[in-house]
């Protein structure tokens, strides 16, 4: 048992008794972190930081899985979630704010011109699927990116057991970046595709007006384009990718920072096609509930008074830009590198014979967890997140970049890892 997390091992232990993987999200779970090396569960969150239950203090570019857009407790959410609290949280009629956030989403998104609030991404972008079945009477649906755990897309995936062999084949994958991919999706079942749907960005920029493409292609096959943007959304801009890129989907699906935290998640999309949403069914008891409404409306209230996405953007990449320059000065362009936006940008780790991707990146994870600071390898920042912040992790990166490199030249990798190392199980993107 390691002493550092002994607090974090002892509840794992005892959590995974009760909770299948002892968490309740795939990416928080133990198949995520190393065990031996890495906190298991986390005590409170301030700012920039967390502390876990060991009381180790962290800097942390996970924040909630890219939820956290303005930094845990931040005082303008805190203080609109008190106020609404006073006042009820879930009621037996809808209350104003549902509209109120409804129409600040409308004013903010370019495809927005109606709104369905509900908890999680997945719930949106199923919802959008229903939607484009709905309205085109068709079936299929062409996929690219991740888009939660309903059988309609993890039937596309590795983790596709308990899944209805009927509903995998109504599901197919093309590439991002590669619009032949999707042209020939389409072509072999031509006039069956309800929808495409895409993360606008992940990993890749678009390239040769790839965005633009997918949107004629869509339209030619009298398919809804859905954009799903659960992380890009209020991070990428105020108005997500959509904006950023000026490609107008037709319905788009958001999550993550739109509450700082708080459970929400919306279907916007343009009139003609929302209003199936009359005839469909897609309704939960806490779509409306109130604290999350309140949260949200502070967040976007916040993004359109203050540079947070700019400050997320700068921020962002000074780091990207210190990154490539580490892993050059190391000599590990063959090992890592750094891709994906400013304010959502990935560290790729490859494999190094005779080392897999995998043992690197755990010695990563260990290393870096040690420092105090959390991440599984993607920057998600916020806008709590300061110089000193950037500072400590560059710093941290350039003593384990060179770490990495030495236990690689000398062949001694294993020896330095404190624990077994991860194994690839199930990778959303």
């Amino acid at each position: 048992m390691s002493m550092r997390y002994k607090i974090s091992e002892e509840l794992l232990e005892r959590a995974l008794k009760t909770i299948p993987l002892g968490s309740q999200t795939f990416s928080k779970s133990k198949t995520q972190l190393p065990f031996g090396v890495s906190p298991y569960f986390v005590d409170h969150a301030k700012g920039s930081h967390f502390w876990d239950v060991d009381g180790n203090e962290y800097i942390d570019f996970v924040n909630g899985l890219a939820c956290v857009t303005l930094g845990y407790c931040d005082p303008d959410v805190d203080r609109a979630v008190r106020e609404q609290m006073e006042n009820g949280v879930t009621f037996s009629l809808p209350h104003k704010l549902e509209m109120e956030v409804a129409e600040l989403l409308v004013e903010m998104i370019p495809c927005a011109q109606k709104v369905r609030f509900a908890k999680n991404g997945t719930d949106a972008t199923s919802g959008a699927i229903r939607v484009a079945r709905a309205h085109t009477g068709r079936d299929r649906v062409a996929v690219c990116g991740y888009h939660g755990w309903q059988d309609w897309y993890i039937g596309s995936t590795t983790r596709d057991l308990g899944v209805p062999k009927a509903v995998k084949e109504l599901t197919h994958v093309f590439n991002y970046n590669d619009i032949d991919s999707l042209a020939s999706v389409l072509e072999k079942h031509r006039g069956e595709f309800a929808a495409v749907i895409l993360e606008p960005m992940n990993v890749a920029y678009p390239q040769d007006g790839f965005l633009e493409k997918v949107r004629d292609i869509t339209q030619q096959h009298g398919a809804l384009l859905i954009f799903d943007e659960t992380i890009t959304g209020f991070r990428y801009s105020k108005g997500g990718a959509q904006e950023e890129f000026g490609v107008t989907p037709d319905i788009a699906t958001f999550g993550k920072g739109m509450a700082n935290g708080y459970p929400l998640s919306a279907l916007v999309g343009k009139t003609q096609y929302m209003d199936v949403i009359d005839k469909i069914f897609f309704s939960g008891t806490f779509g409306g509930e109130t604290l999350s409404l309140a949260a949200a409306k502070a967040v976007l209230t916040k993004l359109r008074q203050e540079p947070v996405i700019a400050t997320l953007k700068a921020q962002g990449q000074k780091i990207i830009d210190s990154v490539n320059r580490i892993i050059s000065d190391n000599e590990l362009e063959q090992v890592l590198n750094i891709s994906g936006h400013p304010t959502w940008s990935f560290l790729l780790f490859k494999d190094f014979s005779p080392y897999s991707a995998w043992e690197i990146k755990t010695l990563f994870m260990q290393e870096m967890f040690e420092r105090g600071v959390y991440t599984i390898g993607t920057h998600n920042l916020s806008y709590a997140h300061n110089d000193s912040d950037i500072e400590t992790l560059l710093r941290s990166y350039g003593e384990v970049f060179q770490l990495i490199k030495g236990s690689i030249d000398n062949g001694t990798l294993k020896e330095h890892l404190k624990c077994e190392p991860l194994v690839p199980l199930f990778k959303v993107r």
